[in-house]
C-alpha cells in the first residue's frame, strides 16, 4: 500500500481533524465524514493512522540526553487542582541562575509532545515546567483522544490558577533567576495570552495559535510574540480585534503569520507539522525569551 504523505490529504482533510482535536465534533461523526474523502489505497483506516499523533519517532530530544537534568516533581495548587505533577527541567551542571519558562500543553494533558518541547526549551538554556492540568483526574492517559475528554472535565479557571501556580513555583526555585515567560500551544496559547493578562510580573509570553483574551487587555504588561498559521481561520479570525486592543493600550508585542500551514504547525507527531515553520518559530521563540528572561 502507498505511504500516505501530507501532500496527498486535502486541506478538508486538516479542516476536519480540527474539528475533531478541538471537541466540535464527536469520534464517530469525525470518522463518518472521513470517509468522504476515501478513495482506492486512501482508505479510512489508512486516514485515521495518518492523521493520529505519532509519539515513537518524532521525539527532537532524547530524555535522557547527558546534558539534561529532568525528572517528575509535584506542586501545589491551592486555587486550581491541588497537587500538579509537572516536568522539570534544565541544563545539568549549570552553575548559574537561568531564566525560567512555563510550557502549556494543548487540550489533552501533558502528552510527549509537550514533554519533549520543554526539554528542548531546557537545552536552550532555561530552567522549565510542564505541569499536566490532568493531575486532578489521574494525569495524562496515555492518549490523546481520552486526554481531551478528560480535560473538557475540568474548570478552565482553575486550570488557569494550575499555570499560574506553576509560575510562582519556577519564581521560588533557587536555580532560577526571577524572570519567568510563558510559551503555550492551541489550548496552551490561550492559557498564555490569559497568564500575560493575570499576571503583571510576567516577563514574556509567547502563544502559539492561541485564542485571545477578550477582556483586561490593559492589565498586560509583559511583552508578547504572537506565532499564528496563515490557514488557522477558526484562531485568526480573533486576531483583529485582539491587536486593536494591543494597540490602543500601547502593548508591547511582535506577531507572525506562517502562510501555508496548518494550527498545530509546531507539534511534530501529526502531518500537520511544518517542519521549516516550526523551526523558525521556535528560534524566534528562544530569542525572544534570551532578550527577556535573561
Amino acid at each position: 500500500m502507498k505511504k500516505l504523505k501530507k501532500e496527498d490529504i486535502k486541506q478538508e482533510v486538516f479542516d476536519l481533524y480540527d474539528a475533531y482535536a478541538h471537541n466540535k465534533i464527536e469520534r464517530r461523526e469525525f470518522v463518518e465524514r472521513l470517509s468522504l474523502f476515501a478513495a482506492g489505497s486512501v482508505t479510512v483506516p489508512a486516514l485515521l493512522s495518518f492523521l493520529m499523533p505519532d509519539y515513537k519517532t518524532t521525539m527532537l530530544v532524547n530524555p535522557n540526553d547527558p546534558n539534561l537534568d529532568s525528572k517528575f516533581i509535584t506542586y501545589d495548587s491551592p486555587e486550581g487542582g491541588g497537587e500538579i505533577k509537572a516536568l522539570l527541567s534544565k541544563p545539568k551542571n549549570t552553575t548559574e541562575q537561568l531564566g525560567g519558562i512555563v510550557v502549556v500543553h494543548e487540550n489533552r494533558g501533558l502528552n510527549p509532545y509537550i514533554e519533549d518541547t520543554a526539554r528542548r526549551a531546557a537545552l536552550d538554556g532555561f530552567i522549565t515546567i510542564a505541569p499536566d492540568a490532568l493531575s486532578p483526574l489521574g494525569g495524562y492517559p496515555g492518549n490523546d483522544d481520552e486526554g481531551r475528554e478528560m480535560q473538557r472535565k475540568r474548570d478552565s479557571g482553575e486550570m488557569l490558577q494550575d499555570f499560574i501556580a506553576a509560575y510562582n513555583y519556577l519564581l521560588n526555585h533557587e536555580d532560577c533567576n526571577g524572570k519567568i515567560g510563558v510559551v503555550g500551544f492551541c489550548f496552551g496559547g490561550s492559557i498564555s495570552n490569559m497568564m500575560a493578562v493575570k499576571v503583571p510580573t510576567l516577563n514574556a509570553a509567547v502563544p502559539f495559535y492561541g485564542g485571545q483574551p477578550k477582556e483586561d487587555i490593559e492589565q498586560i504588561q509583559a511583552p508578547l510574540l504572537l506565532q499564528y498559521a496563515g490557514l488557522d481561520e477558526r484562531i485568526n479570525s480573533g486576531w483583529p480585534e485582539y491587536e486593536a486592543k494591543l494597540k490602543e493600550h500601547n502593548k508591547e508585542y511582535g506577531v507572525f503569520f506562517y502562510p501555508d500551514v496548518n494550527h498545530g504547525f509546531h507539534n511534530t507527531t501529526t502531518p500537520r507539522y511544518d517542519k521549516e515553520s516550526a523551526e523558525l518559530a521556535w528560534e524566534r521563540t528562544i530569542a525572544f525569551f534570551k532578550e527577556h528572561l535573561t
